[in-house]
């Protein structure tokens, strides 16, 4: 099974059509790549989807990079 991290850039590599190289790890996603609130939002639901977890609006404020991510996820998945 891939893990966290990888699994988080496939989301967001086909839900914005970017080359993965594109998506560092700690750069600030919408700065970097230009994610809007609207694709973030979208993110948030594909990433539940894939994790099989719940993720609210309050989880989307801590999203700046894919680090953030991985660490919000990975403290849902734990918690299951």
């Amino acid at each position: 099974m891939a893990d966290t991290k990888t699994k988080i850039k496939g989301v967001f590599v086909e839900l914005l059509k970017i080359k993965p190289e594109e998506l560092k790890d700690d750069l600030n996603l919408s700065d970097s790549i230009g994610v809007d609130s609207t694709e973030m939002v979208e993110a948030v639901i594909a990433l539940g989807k894939a994790f099989s977890i719940n993720l609210n609006a309050k989880d989307i404020t801590k999203f700046m990079t894919i680090n953030d991510i991985e660490k919000v996820i990975s403290s849902k998945i734990s918690v299951k």
